[in-house]
């Protein structure tokens, strides 16, 4: 039997991930990645050829048309190699693992990755997307150098692996001797970021820009703490930009992933989960605090998009594509002449104007992405205008939509629908948020372990990593402090024990690795607490563990603290060196300077307008329970005063005297005008 007929046939179309079932009629032997992958490549004496992408991605739909559909492609792939696919948002550290790889060996990273191993998985080469001739090129060189200079090969996977293992070193080790977690450390953070802003089109940075969301719930929070007037501009200059640009989708809601340019005109279109999540809460935040006609727009669009377009059942998916009938953006994007072929010689190019949609265009071939420089002074006239693209919009081919339930995405979804809930009092973005919850923890939760994801009701194999814990946990525990029901406290605290049991590091207190103690076992194990294009596992678990530490019963409380403070300390030296890639990072620990502030409100809390406004005054990051004495750990021994509902505020364990007016519930928070 020949090498080539040895290696089988594509086995993508038994996957739980849509975007490896995308490669499932590709002429190449894809397998997924498993144990008899690497002994397949050990029995053949072949180099493992590993390809990672996600189902949104355009760069892996170019190279998967011009490369992986090309039969000469697939012939010299299937002859030389054992070919891998991974779907990076299933097997998050598989894609850290050779991310970091590919990273170190050609200063850069992106999707689709190809990295080459020897068969027990080392890295020897690593790149990105490759054209059609160049990666014919590359898999003759591999070939070549593995068949005739092996020893160079190893020598070159054993030197990579050592670098590997003392980067994991030096990052994990970060916090050793950081400064304390004080005001002054925040304030530092704080100016540190202000001063790389963007003072004309706000966010942080140049070309491609991407939505600083952490960033912002951190600066919301400064502001809450400080009174900062830089801070709170910044945010309103970032949101507003926004909103306003072409990154946001005008017609149905919703951000694309980042802007190409720097004024967020140009998406890269398309649209995740996680950013949606992420910049939902940001913008309820801002709403709620600030009362802005677009915060609350945008708040309410973007919350109707999850619900409209990514929503299966009661659970979130992860994404629509980047591209349309086989290019990008094709199904956002309008001439002037479309517009009026829509909209009639009237109103056609009154939208062109308040669209900036122009002749020469702002996209490709003379079209635009809609964005909507100021608002026109005719609500209604705009509203209809909408209306009638957005049906027009509708008849062109849509983008795909990878239909993948992740439990992360959809814990940072729980989290935004229920602040949401409160910036918008829409109590249905509160139901959203339970039925999503219920239907996680029923699907995802097997035998008291978390996975990965899931597909068409069915839950996949792979296990949870630390970032689905702790958002997940994040989530219940915004719910119970909606509803005081004890089963999602319950269910965090489960959540919570099994993350701590499994992924802290006992060696180092508050270090955390991103995977199980009893997962796959991979070249490293993943430990990054720097913020990507989420919140690092770690900076989520001491959210978590800071919130449940304050509603838990005295016996469990020490522990969750403990592990907060311990975990935000070791992490200090990011707020002092990097604080730009610790936006989530300051978030929790401007909360955690404030004590953080617990609000206990004795009332019905389905009656209370002063629980009400407890929710509506109080700063990002506080506590907020309501309900008769004793029906929540922070009510024990509290009561209504006179027959009034009564707020208790705390700063950390220690408590001001009670309550019974907003005016006075304002000035204990310490809310700025």
């Amino acid at each position: 039997m020949s090498p080539a007929e040895s290696a089988g046939a594509n086995t993508l179309g038994l996957a739980a991930s849509p975007y490896l079932r995308q490669h499932a009629d590709n002429p190449v032997h894809w397998q997924q990645w498993t144990p008899q992958a690497m002994a397949e490549a050990a029995a053949r004496d072949v180099p493992i050829l590993l390809s990672i992408g996600y189902a949104a991605c355009h760069w892996c739909h170019v190279m998967a048309h011009e490369s992986f559909s090309d039969d000469e492609v697939a012939a010299a792939m299937n002859a030389n190699f054992v070919c891998v696919k991974v779907d990076r948002e299933e097997r998050p550290d598989i894609d850290a693992v050779y991310m970091n790889a590919t990273v170190a060996l050609t200063g850069h990273g992106g999707w689709p990755m190809t990295c080459f191993l020897t068969p027990d998985g080392r890295p020897f080469f690593c790149g990105t997307y490759y054209p059609k001739d160049g990666f014919l090129q590359l898999l003759s060189a591999v070939t070549d150098t593995w068949r005739d200079r092996r020893g160079q090969v190893e020598e070159a996977s054993d030197q990579i692996v050592g670098e590997l293992r003392k980067m994991a070193g030096v990052l994990s080790n970060a916090g050793g001797g950081g400064p304390d977690i004080d005001p002054g450390l925040c304030d530092h953070a704080v100016a540190t970021v202000l001063a790389g802003l963007d003072t004309v089109h706000g966010g942080f940075g140049g070309a491609p820009k991407f939505p600083p969301s952490a960033m912002l719930e951190a600066l919301q929070r400064h502001y809450e703490r400080t009174g900062s007037a830089a801070s709170l501009q910044a945010v309103a200059r970032t949101c507003a930009a926004m909103a306003r640009g072409g990154i946001y989708d005008q017609l149905a809601g919703g951000f694309a992933r980042y802007s190409v340019d720097n004024a967020w005109v140009i998406p890269h279109f398309e649209k995740m989960l996680y950013d949606n999540a992420l910049l939902l809460r940001a913008y309820a935040h801002w709403a709620r605090r600030t009362g802005d006609p677009l915060a609350r727009r945008v708040t309410g669009q973007t919350a109707r998009f999850l619900l409209d377009e990514l929503a299966d059942g009661a659970l979130f998916t992860s994404s629509l594509d980047a591209d349309a009938g086989g290019r990008e953006g094709a199904s956002y994007v309008w001439t002037p002449e479309q517009l009026t072929g829509v909209l009639g010689p009237d109103d056609g190019p009154w939208a062109a104007e308040v669209f900036a949609v122009t002749p020469s265009g702002t996209f490709e071939h003379g079209t635009s992405v809609l964005q909507l420089p100021n608002d026109p002074a005719d609500q209604d006239r705009l509203e209809g205008v909408r209306a009638a693209l957005l049906a027009a919009r509708l008849t062109r081919t849509q983008p795909g939509r990878d239909d993948k339930v992740v439990t992360a995405w959809n814990g940072l979804a729980i989290t935004a629908l229920a602040e949401a809930s409160v910036a918008l009092e829409d109590p249905e973005l509160a139901r959203a948020a339970r039925r999503c919850a219920t239907a996680v923890l029923d699907l995802h939760r097997v035998d008291g372990r978390l996975r990965r994801a899931s597909l068409g009701g069915v839950v996949g194999d792979s296990a949870a990593i630390l970032e689905d814990y702790a958002m997940l946990a994040t989530g219940l525990l915004a719910l119970y402090q909606l509803t005081v029901e004890d089963s999602w406290l319950s269910a965090a605290r489960e959540l919570l024990d099994t993350a701590c049991e499994h992924f802290a590091d006992p060696q180092q207190p508050g270090r955390w690795y991103d995977t199980s103690d009893d997962a796959e076992q991979l070249m490293l194990r993943p430990a990054d607490p720097l913020d990507g294009a989420t919140p690092s596992g770690a900076a989520t678990i001491t959210e978590a563990l800071l919130t449940a530490a304050h509603l838990v019963d005295s016996a469990t409380a020490p522990r969750y603290l403990t592990a907060a403070l311990q975990t935000l300390g070791a992490h200090a030296v990011l707020l002092a060196r990097a604080p730009a890639s610790a936006g989530h990072w300051l978030a929790v620990a401007e909360a955690a300077v404030r004590g953080p502030l617990q609000v206990a409100v004795a009332c019905d809390s389905a009656r209370s307008a002063l629980l009400a406004d407890a929710r509506r005054l109080a700063p990002g990051g506080a506590i907020v329970v309501g309900g008769k004495m004793d029906s929540s750990a922070l009510l024990v021994g509290r009561d209504r005063v006179n027959g009034a509902d009564a707020a208790y505020v705390c700063r950390g364990r220690l408590c001001d005297l009670p309550v019974t007016r907003p005016t006075d519930l304002a000035a204990a928070l310490g809310v700025h005008p």
